[in-house]
């Protein structure tokens, strides 16, 4: 969902600098459009301003991350599409305990080497069990940098009580940016019941 990077408005071409601006209002305008969608679902009271806060923080946050970390078009292009496909995640809402860590933090997070460690976490409800499932047909994970980036997880297995973790592989260095999603699925006699995904933006530094 990438604006184009040669886009051009009446202060003429895009720079990064300007482009950062063009993509901060754009980040905030189609929050408006996940909380519609919030709207829509018609939540308990407490379910829907869980999700609209959550929209909320996500945009303060990936503007902050716009405004400060990118220096290039495509980085810049990097922590929008991650900024958007959180806001998916919170406007579907979060009815299993799901979690991706990077040296102990989650969502936005620095690390350095072309080897990044995380641990994935889960736990289902009513006693059903989570595995990781696949982002799309002919990809089991979403991956998008300003380099190369691949995702290594070797766990097919269902879990009670899931704790295992994953590498990322990075071809860059220090200022590349990196985004990744995670699917965890439920399942209650190894029949899906749910799935959810998890996006995690990384700085390499």
């Amino acid at each position: 969902m990438a604006l184009p990077s040669d886009y051009t408005d009446d202060s003429g071409p895009q720079t990064p600098q300007n482009y950062k601006v063009t993509c901060m209002d754009f980040i905030r305008d189609i929050s408006n459009d996940y909380k519609a969608w919030v709207d829509y679902y018609s939540l308990p009271k407490p379910e829907d301003i869980k999700r609209r806060t959550e929209i909320d923080n996500v945009v303060e946050r990936t503007c902050k991350w716009i405004a400060k970390v990118p220096q290039t078009i495509k980085g810049i292009d990097v922590v929008m599409n991650d900024g958007i496909q959180k806001m998916a995640e919170a406007t579907a809402g979060r009815p299993f305990q799901t979690g991706v860590f990077v040296n102990n933090a989650a969502a936005y997070v620095s690390a350095s080497g072309a080897a990044v460690r995380f641990r994935l976490r889960a736990a289902g409800r009513e006693e059903r069990q989570t595995r990781i499932g696949s982002h799309a047909q002919d990809s089991r994970f979403r991956t998008e940098g300003t380099c190369s980036a691949s995702v290594s997880l070797d766990s097919d297995d269902a879990y009670d009580s899931m704790d295992v973790t994953g590498t990322l592989s990075v071809g860059g260095g220090p200022g590349d940016i990196v985004s990744f999603t995670i699917i965890f699925c439920e399942v209650a006699g190894g029949t899906e019941t749910d799935r959810r995904g998890v996006t995690t933006l990384v700085h390499l530094v």
